[in-house]
């Protein structure tokens, strides 16, 4: 296995930096590394600077607009991206339906909506979850009743993040009862605009709404807004999963949270500490081992082998690391870690305490946040007995 990067892809990585240096502006970047609330205009607008020089969808083959890069160039994208405290990329669009559209969707729906996910003007959310459908997500019960050319959409989902944004969800409705629960499945592109659709937003325990609830009453839907044939939503749906699942690993903001917990742990006088010294070391080992399995698969892709079906490995490492780096985070910063005043928070305020502003942000809020990790995209649970079938059979 090869790690080593080419003299090419080292004068890639000096181009992504150099273009970082010159567009991120400093006062997202600056949000991005003290944790702060990222609002609507600091999210989409970042896509949009990405998308005017085609970046945004730096997964997408050029045939469908994108740059054409390989695994390694996205890699060292993504890399330099969070090294310059760069937003994560919304994934709902181009990460996740985007190459649903790609591969099922006719030439007319990849037209439609590639271009507007592409330059980032389109918002789009996921309609996966429901209250009693969740990981089981075959037992999904919101209904798409077909009536000519239109599906006559009833139902609810829930957990929709940052759904209160949305131009545009992608959603799985049932469209049968007969037979498997999952072979009664179909894929639906709904717009949210559309009269009948209500997003009522949740409160979190740290007092932001980055999920809602949908509701669908009567929500009428063109059948040419269905992706591929009906009642194989589940398909589509299984594709899907396996990029967003990929995608939750996040190696890169791993190691840059890393960093942060040593610079936290040392303003803090505990980098003396042995026994959380030693947790932050057993965490350092994990986020290694993490970044070796995705530049393993790198190496195979570049070597022409087939990459290895590891997305769930990948989604239960990289989520359980998130929980571990959040927990220390605020272990670190002790009582500096309670204070969340959002009107503080937004006016600048970090609080007066050792270590400066890059050490206190909201990180209890945070830390609350991430026990959401393990359980989107499909439970840890679930994936352990997933990998465990497909390896014992």
């Amino acid at each position: 296995m090869d790690l080593h990067f080419t003299p090419e892809q080292q004068a890639f990585r000096a181009q992504v930096r150099q273009w970082l240096e010159d567009n991120l502006p400093a006062e997202l970047a600056h949000k991005v590394n003290h944790n702060l609330r990222l609002t609507r205009e600091d999210l989409q607008g970042w896509a949009r600077v990405l998308g005017r020089q085609g970046w945004l969808a730096n997964s997408w083959p050029r045939e469908f607009g994108g740059p054409g890069w390989d695994a390694v160039q996205r890699y060292l994208f993504a890399e330099e991206c969070a090294r310059a405290g760069a937003p994560s990329i919304v994934p709902f669009g181009p990460v996740m339906v985007a190459p649903v559209i790609m591969a099922y969707g006719t030439p007319q729906q990849q037209q439609r909506f590639l271009p507007g996910i592409a330059s980032g003007e389109v918002w789009w959310s996921q309609g996966y979850s429901e209250p009693d459908a969740g990981s089981d997500l075959a037992a999904l019960k919101t209904r798409a009743e077909r009536r000519g050319d239109h599906y006559i959409v009833n139902g609810q989902k829930t957990w929709t993040t940052l759904g209160q944004y949305g131009d545009w969800m992608f959603c799985l409705v049932r469209t049968s009862t007969e037979g498997k629960p999952q072979a009664g499945i179909s894929f639906l592109l709904i717009d949210m605009h559309a009269p009948g659709v209500t997003v009522r937003p949740i409160q979190l325990l740290d007092g932001e709404c980055e999920v809602n609830e949908v509701f669908f009453d009567n929500v009428e839907v063109p059948v040419g807004n269905r992706i591929g044939e009906e009642n194989k939503g589940w398909t589509y749906a299984k594709y899907l999963l396996s990029h967003e699942r990929t995608n939750i690993a996040d190696v890169h903001r791993a190691k840059r949270e890393l960093a942060r917990l040593k610079q936290l742990a040392d303003a803090q006088g505990l980098w003396d500490a042995q026994r959380f010294r030693d947790a932050i070391a057993r965490l350092e080992v994990d986020v290694i081992a993490l970044e070796m399995l995705v530049l393993r698969v790198l190496s195979a892709m570049r070597s022409g082998h087939h990459g290895l079906d590891i997305a769930g490995l990948l989604k239960i490492r990289g989520s359980e690391i998130q929980q571990r780096y959040t927990e220390l985070k605020m272990l670190a910063a002790g009582p500096a870690s309670l204070p969340f005043i959002q009107e503080a928070m937004d006016a600048g305020w970090q609080g007066d305490f050792p270590g400066g502003d890059a050490a206190h942000a909201p990180l209890a809020a945070q830390y609350f946040n991430y026990r959401k990790t393990t359980i989107y995209g499909g439970s840890n649970e679930v994936q352990r007995n997933i990998i465990a079938q497909t390896v014992l059979g």
